[in-house]
């Protein structure tokens, strides 16, 4: 996994989760506690709501990107940056300021000003983006977006998503967002939930993964919350995010947000990161899908099917049937520990595939019993994503 290096801040696997707060001078912008016009005002709303709660970076959007509003151009924004600068140069806390835009022009202006990062909406599809972050030597968040400067983050299937993130290429300081919310008519709460359920397999870029999902309606509507009452929603669904890979957390709520990527942060399973050489790095796989990413990642020809393993307790069989799922998880090459009237089975997702069919196929006295598991084995390994 790569390390980022964002104006001296470290983001990437062995830190620790970064806490990104919101900072809005767009007067149109849906959520009010964030939006200020007067840069006083905004800095002192920097200091004592963002930084002062533990943010890491500032974003600061010059415009909202809510499908409800019309798109401003890059001439628009660019009326709106003195007040972003106004306002980062009257803060008096240390913090990473990255600026929210979907254009090159506007971004390169940002950083001849003073800002530290980028944060592109639309996923480089102002293709002159990369080179001006690798200009001056920024790391840019990608949000993956249709190469449409008017469309960020419209994009339904999660399989769509990662090859968006991939359009363009990606830089040496790019950190990946697989963009929740309801950027389109089309994107649905499914939709998002999906590419939620699916978020380690972002991690097969080798990129660190920022996650912008505070108060967003995929979760609202799960526990049936208003964005007023969602606080508790998002902090369980940030806990969760940083389990399974994310390293930067967008939100309007810092102090909270802190609080719960500490906690998952510090209960995290510990994984193997050796420098070297030769670098040996424990990957954080749980799917053949989050595999398969980075077999391709390393252009690597295997079956991802068989570098996940799961382990099935079998109970209720007797010892003759025990007996004879033993020998079909061998013969599948599958491991069966026999204990007191329980078996373990375990092995690759592949091996219990292959198990589950030989089970599906049983006959004599213990037949219905076999098939029976092997049914529920093959269920279980064959929902895989």
């Amino acid at each position: 996994m790569q390390t980022v290096d964002a104006a001296g801040l470290a983001i990437g696997d062995g830190h620790p989760p970064r806490i990104m707060g919101v900072l809005n001078v767009s007067e149109e912008s849906p959520y009010d506690p964030s939006v200020y016009d007067d840069p006083g005002e905004a800095a002192e709303y920097v200091d004592e709501e963002l930084i002062g709660e533990g943010a890491d970076v500032v974003d600061v959007g010059l415009e909202s990107a809510n499908k409800r509003f019309e798109v401003l151009s890059a001439e628009e924004e660019l009326e709106r940056l003195d007040t972003a600068v106004e306002t980062m140069e009257s803060v008096s806390g240390d913090a990473v300021f990255s600026i929210e835009t979907r254009y090159a022009e506007v971004a390169e202006a940002a950083l001849s000003r003073g800002f530290d990062m980028v944060n592109d909406i639309c996923g480089f599809a102002d293709p002159r983006m990369p080179a001006v972050c690798r200009e001056f030597d920024v790391a840019v968040a990608k949000m993956a977006s249709p190469p449409d400067l008017e469309r960020p983050g419209a994009i339904e299937d999660v399989d769509d998503i990662y090859d968006a993130l991939a359009r363009n290429g990606l830089t040496d300081k790019t950190i990946v967002d697989p963009a929740f919310g309801g950027w389109s008519e089309d994107k649905t709460l499914a939709d998002d939930r999906e590419t939620f359920h699916r978020l380690r397999e972002f991690r097969g870029y080798g990129q660190p993964i920022l996650v912008s999902i505070n108060r967003k309606n995929f979760l609202r509507d799960l526990a049936g919350r208003s964005t007023e009452e969602a606080l508790p929603v998002s902090l369980a669904a940030t806990a969760m995010a940083v389990e399974r890979g994310a390293h930067v957390v967008r939100t309007h709520d810092v102090r909270e947000t802190v609080d719960a990527t500490t906690i998952s942060a510090e209960f995290a399973r510990p994984r193997t990161r050796h420098a070297g050489p030769p670098a040996v790095e424990e990957l954080d796989v749980t799917t053949p899908g989050e595999a398969g990413r980075h077999l391709d990642r390393v252009g690597a020809d295997a079956d991802p099917r068989g570098a996940v393993a799961r382990t099935f307790e079998v109970s209720g069989l007797e010892p003759a049937a025990r007996e004879e799922l033993a020998s079909a998880a061998a013969d599948g090459g599958a491991t069966v520990a026999d204990g007191d009237g329980t078996a373990l089975v375990f092995g690759t997702v592949d091996a219990l595939a292959r198990t589950a069919r030989i089970l599906r196929d049983a006959d004599g006295d213990h037949g219905e019993s076999l098939r029976e598991a092997g049914a529920a084995i093959a269920s279980a390994v064959d929902r895989d994503p």
